[in-house]
């Protein structure tokens, strides 16, 4: 008879995603980059039908803490060594929360608001949407909260670096005040991405102009200068070109072709 302690390890292990996040992040470059920095985000977590999940849920009370164990299915691949956002230096992954790992699983906490059948709807959600759920944990003070257990490398003074305070000149704030006419809110995702710093980074294309700099956000690109620990939002313009933005009859391009017609492209008068 052979033990249990005789067995050989697997090479290989199959995960199935329970269900699948619905959240307002579409693109990597907009999410938190913690649930900490997403505490007032709600989205939805949605659960497979027909495998008695909802025999599962039993006894989740709303107001409970719970552990979102996640895949991260955007993920390129892996590097041993990453550079955190704000840290000055590369760092061994295994010290680091980057999402981009040999087996990219993730752990969120969030706030259980709501039990509607096989929906949950949660608060603190940093993840993007179409994330799968790979299982669902209750969060447990006692026996998660390590009090002895130290942040390591991150609770060391000045690393990560404080952030950068970012403001607008007067360009860049009436374009935004133009743009969220329309419907389009550039400012607050603006301020997130630009509060790290200027250096490139995989969920930030951000390349040198001159004495300054143009970070491409969504559709948009917006071109900044910094000073000490400052960011100042010099302009924006579209990142959409001419023959582009006329082409195609796309109704989701007006925003594009209204800002161009009230601003103008790079380069023109207006635009500067």
């Amino acid at each position: 008879m052979t033990g249990s302690s005789d067995r050989q390890p697997r090479s290989s292990y199959v995960v199935e995603p329970i269900g699948v996040v619905r959240s307002p992040f579409a693109d990597p470059a907009a999410a938190p980059r913690q649930p900490a920095a997403a505490r007032d985000v709600e989205g939805t977590i949605e659960l497979e039908a027909g495998r008695g999940f909802e025999f599962a849920l039993e006894d989740l009370e709303v107001g409970d803490a719970l552990w979102i164990v996640f895949w991260f299915h955007r993920s390129p691949g892996w590097h041993a060594k990453v550079r955190p956002p704000r840290s000055p230096k590369r760092r061994g992954l295994f010290a680091t929360r980057s999402p981009h790992r040999p087996n990219p699983i993730g752990l969120s906490v969030v706030e259980l608001l709501a039990i509607d059948g096989l929906s949950l709807r949660v608060r603190g959600v940093d993840m993007l949407d179409g994330t799968p759920v790979l299982d669902i944990k209750p969060y447990v003070p006692y026996a998660d909260a390590v009090a002895s257990g130290g942040p390591g490398w991150l609770g060391a003074p000045e690393d990560p670096a404080p952030g950068f305070e970012v403001s607008f000149a007067e360009l860049a704030s009436a374009q935004l005040e133009f743009l969220q006419s329309l419907g389009v809110e550039l400012r607050a995702g603006l301020i997130s991405a630009l509060a790290l710093g200027p250096s490139p980074h995989p969920y930030r294309r951000i390349r040198r102009d001159g004495e300054g700099f143009i970070l491409a956000h969504k559709e948009w690109r917006a071109r900044f200068e910094v000073s000490e620990r400052r960011v100042t939002v010099a302009s924006l313009f579209t990142g959409y070109r001419a023959r582009e933005l006329f082409k195609d009859s796309d109704p989701s391009l007006q925003p594009h072709r209204a800002f161009v017609a009230r601003f103008g492209y790079p380069g023109d008068a207006r635009a500067s």
